[in-house]
């Protein structure tokens, strides 16, 4: 059911080399942005009424309007099954307390007497987030943008999600009902590609947003791509990914059983085990059978991710040439299960977020350990973070020099602007003190007054 990489005995190669060995699934962006360019112009020419006919093309269902009624929030809420709605709860609760503890504040730095730098923290004005739709509902996607975006102190929040024919066009009501728990009443029905074009344009009904974030499938990624530089975005979200680093302490039961749940997101979603224990690898392998034979989602989504290229049992030598192994590797969700897994834990260099032990487990993350469950996919780990506060805030440096302090280094100022051949640099900082007959390539700054 899963294929196995056997990385022992031979020194493992370093950077791209080893990168180059390990599973990966084929998401090709660069092929998907052009069938996303005309969708996306489309939405810039035309509103509402071009978010309208992809609706109908791509989700079955004819809108009379793109943004989701008040009342349909409310209603939502009201009918939302009490269970769902304090699990719901629980999370918002947890997410708040962790993402709190990530606002930023302003701070002055005296460089010298005189002279200062502040920096402070100013949220975008308005962001678009988006919840994706179709082979499931992620009411805890909706979770995961909006509280970081709401603790940013973001003042305009708006969120999109696919229309689902079943609810006559709205997007699903567990949905409506996390974005009515969140305080959130400007609800799009929009999906993939067509939701980012109409926040980076705005339409009739939504106006632009400076910002957009949220997971999604290929054509998301690639709208995402196509507005890069006219709008922010979080990250190109490629397939989800857990990497499992085990040894032979390590129940081959949990390890099977969280393979098993990153699989059921999606056919491409990868699911790989790292252990220098073939006894875990034969008993995982031996797991996978009747807990994939009990579950859903079996021949649609699990079956392909576990057989397919992005997925696999990789044998090394040691838990350190494990640990070069998913550092290389830089997966979305690394769960680390080996003796003192704490230090391992640790140890690692490159991962969306990282997790524990037999008892901090991918899919507590997901819904409730407080954490973002929005993190780099494709190995972008390596030089990415999972969404945040500070996603949604910008670093605002503020500059305040007296005379003095600026005729203190006015010298090396004008020194470095002329090596780098910018003299009207220098001038800028001359004029400032002398008449222009003093201004030469030998003039001082005059003792400061």
């Amino acid at each position: 059911m899963i294929s196995r990489i056997d990385l022992r005995g031979d020194a493992l190669p370093e950077g791209p080399a080893l990168r180059d060995l390990l599973p990966r699934a084929d998401f090709d962006v660069s092929a998907a942005l052009e069938k996303v360019r005309p969708i996306c112009e489309a939405v810039h020419h035309r509103g509402d009424a071009a978010l309208i006919d992809f609706a109908e093309k791509f989700d079955g269902v004819r809108l009379d309007q793109v943004k989701v009624p008040a009342e349909a929030l409310e209603k939502a809420l009201a009918e939302l099954d009490p269970a769902v709605r304090a699990a719901l709860e629980e999370s918002i609760r947890r997410a708040r307390i962790v993402h709190r503890e990530q606002r930023r504040t302003t701070h002055t730095t005296q460089v010298v007497p005189g002279g200062s730098v502040t920096e402070k923290w100013v949220p975008v004005d308005r962001v678009g987030l988006y919840a994706p739709g179709g082979r499931s509902v992620y009411p805890s996607s909706v979770i995961m943008n909006v509280v970081p975006a709401q603790e940013a102190g973001v003042e305009s929040i708006a969120l999109a999600s696919p229309a689902q024919a079943e609810f006559g066009g709205l997007p699903h009501p567990t949905i409506l009902a996390a974005c009515a728990l969140l305080g959130v009443d400007e609800v799009y029905a929009a999906g993939g590609a067509t939701a980012v074009a109409m926040f980076a344009y705005g339409t009739e009904s939504c106006p632009p947003a400076n910002m957009v974030t949220g997971p999604g499938n290929i054509w998301v990624a690639a709208a995402k791509r196509y507005f890069t530089g006219k709008i922010g975005i979080d990250a190109e979200a490629g397939p989800t990914e857990i990497a499992v680093l085990a040894d032979a302490t390590a129940d081959p039961v949990h390890v099977a059983s969280d393979l098993i749940s990153q699989a059921e997101h999606d056919p491409l979603a990868a699911a790989v085990l790292v252990t220098d224990s073939v006894e875990l690898a034969d008993a995982v392998e031996k797991e996978l059978e009747p807990q994939v034979a009990a579950t859903k989602h079996i021949e649609d989504r699990i079956v392909p991710a576990l057989k397919g290229r992005q997925s696999a049992i990789v044998l090394v030598d040691g838990v350190d040439e494990g640990l070069k192994v998913v550092d290389a590797y830089g997966a979305e969700h690394l769960e680390i299960q080996t003796a003192d897994a704490a230090a391992v834990a640790d140890r690692v260099h490159n991962a969306g977020a990282i997790f524990i032990g037999p008892w901090a487990p991918v899919s507590l993350g997901d819904y409730a350990a407080g954490s973002n469950h929005v993190l780099p996919t494709g190995g972008c780990a390596c030089h990415s973070s999972g969404l945040s506060v500070q996603s949604f805030l910008r670093g605002i440096h503020i500059v305040d020099y007296t005379k003095d302090a600026l005729a203190e280094v006015a010298q090396h100022v004008v020194t470095l602007a002329e090596a780098e051949d910018l003299p009207a640099h220098g001038a800028a900082i001359k004029a400032r003190f002398v008449g222009d007959e003093q201004m030469s390539r030998g003039w001082k700054v005059p003792e400061s007054k």
